[in-house]
């Protein structure tokens, strides 16, 4: 399928081919959300801890006599039932990771792009850099293809130190590679920016 080629002014340069078995499939919107939710996982710490009634520092003195108190029998300070006492169950270090299968993987992404492509949301743009890093000519660009108030995500082939620290103080877009992308970086984006040299990579990675 063919694709107009946007330069860094905001006019169009040339075209370029996408493949249909990537840019071109019926989304699969179940592999969209298991790719999704593998994602959200991941970025928990889960480093999350409670201290149970073993780890509490305390006497273990018998707090008052087994019986004729009319209360309860208490054994422990460090019971539960306490105030200062160990938590019953509470929350221990762990991993929340979800196992995404690769080719899951790769179906969700493929689905993502062929999404935003399909619903106009995914431009192709000339390769560019910057001599050194100005925020204001990365501005300036995103005026050109009129996404400045948008959440938008440049694609980029190799990482472009220059572009992305021009990019690091704008709070609404993103400057990426293609070994990072996923496809949380595709859907949460509402304009997704993909540099000629990304389409091959691309092209490579689904090979």
């Amino acid at each position: 399928m063919k694709v107009d080629v946007l330069n860094i002014s905001g006019g169009v340069a040339k075209s370029v081919d996408l493949p249909e078995d990537i840019f071109g499939i019926e989304p699969n919107e179940h592999a969209m959300y298991l790719a999704v939710k593998s994602y959200q996982a991941s970025q928990r710490q889960g480093t999350h801890k409670a201290k149970e009634r073993g780890e509490i520092t305390g006497s273990t003195k018998k707090l008052k006599r087994q019986k004729g108190t009319g209360t309860a029998r208490a054994g422990s300070i460090k019971s539960p039932v306490f105030r200062g006492g160990g938590r019953i169950f509470g929350p221990r270090p762990r991993k929340y990771s979800v196992k995404l299968n690769k080719k899951v993987a790769q179906l969700a992404r493929k689905s993502a792009f062929s999404q935003r492509l399909a619903s106009g949301n995914l431009k192709v743009v000339e390769d560019f850099t910057f001599s050194e890093p100005k925020t204001k000519e990365y501005m300036s660009v995103l005026d050109n293809m009129k996404i400045q108030d948008a959440k938008s995500i440049f694609v980029l082939g190799d990482y472009d130190k220059n572009l992305y620290l021009s990019s690091r103080n704008v709070p609404n877009s993103k400057v990426i590679n293609v070994s990072e992308l996923s496809t949380y970086d595709l859907i949460a984006a509402r304009e997704v920016i993909l540099s000629e040299g990304a389409i091959d990579k691309i092209k490579e990675t689904f090979a």
